[in-house]
């Protein structure tokens, strides 16, 4: 495993960390203790010294889970996201009250006294231009109560504008899929030293390359019920990627690359990045943690094959998915 600084926190975290959203449990299926406590502990086992969580992530159990391994190594940094829980959300869920009470209830679900950091949770464009929602985290900062702050954002503009505040990283989804990130933010993030944490690495799984056309999701996973964005911005899922269009890309690449590991190079390209912190992809179990974690020892891509990505992109995704996000 290698590691990177993430950004002005001075972690120094593992450059394939671990996102907790389907920790314990695939999407939409139930939470199973046993799987979290071994999938946080293979992770461990594989160099991973950073967990991203949230407050609605397994009605709090992800946080609980993550909160319990933390406090038991004292070395492992980890970020959770706050905000998304409420429904429907609105600006207003992110005001003093509300992060207050946000922040309180992640310590004492994580059993800390601070939390290393906090993540927006992918707030309304128009709290950007609210600052004192922003001094407000200043303020928790003070008190000691969190060490550091950002956002997730679901597009680049939002990452931009938040880079006016004193924030420490932005989570963006940044894959083969979407590139858009690597062009418009990153190099002004960079300059600015604020960290930045790849979400959705895999495209939701099309990445893998190992989804047909007729490959079935159950009716409570996100892949199944949020294609169109009937639970959240559309872009969660798939990376915004029409299904077909997006099976029919990755074979491509697979093809082109040359590879039957597209995930891990999927995962490899994004860490060709040196904006990039850390990549964040999700396990569901320990099992999957390898397939991850041999990301950061896999060779560079040669500039023939980050072409090919481009290609690709070109070719199959860019319009639209370019101009949404």
């Amino acid at each position: 495993m290698k590691y990177r600084t993430l950004g002005k926190t001075g972690f120094n975290i593992s450059e394939v960390s671990l996102g907790t959203w389907q920790l314990g449990g695939k999407w939409g299926a139930p939470f199973n203790q046993k799987d979290a406590d071994d999938t946080l502990a293979e992770a461990y086992a594989q160099g991973v010294n950073f967990f991203d969580t949230a407050d609605g992530y397994q009605d709090g159990n992800s946080e609980r889970t993550v909160g319990n391994f933390v406090r038991q190594h004292p070395d492992v940094h980890f970020t959770t996201k706050m905000g998304r829980k409420e429904s429907p959300l609105t600006v207003d869920h992110f005001d003093a009250a509300h992060l207050d009470r946000y922040v309180d209830e992640s310590l004492q679900n994580m059993k800390l006294d601070a939390l290393d950091m906090v993540l927006l949770h992918c707030p309304p464009m128009s709290l950007y231009y609210q600052p004192e929602m922003f001094w407000h985290l200043d303020q928790l900062k003070k008190a000691g109560k969190i060490r550091n702050y950002g956002v997730s954002v679901e597009r680049v503009e939002e990452g931009l504008k938040a880079l006016q505040y004193d924030i420490s990283a932005v989570e963006i989804i940044f894959n083969m899929f979407r590139l858009r990130p690597a062009v418009h933010f990153f190099a002004a993030a960079k300059a600015a030293n604020v960290g930045i944490l790849a979400r959705v690495p895999l495209a939701s799984g099309l990445l893998s390359g190992k989804y047909t056309a007729d490959t079935k999701f159950a009716p409570t996973d996100q892949r199944s019920n949020n294609r169109n964005g009937e639970l959240f911005d559309k872009g969660e899922t798939f990376s915004g990627v029409d299904y077909l269009t997006g099976v029919k890309a990755a074979a491509e690449l697979k093809r082109r690359l040359g590879t039957e590991d597209l995930a891990g190079m999927a995962l490899r390209y994004i860490l060709m990045h040196d904006a990039v912190s850390a990549v964040i992809p999700g396990a569901s179990n320990p099992t999957q943690i390898e397939r991850n974690t041999r990301a950061s020892d896999l060779p560079a891509l040669t500039p023939e094959q980050m072409n090919i990505v481009q290609d690709v992109y070109n070719e199959y995704i860019k319009n639209p998915v370019d101009y949404l996000w």
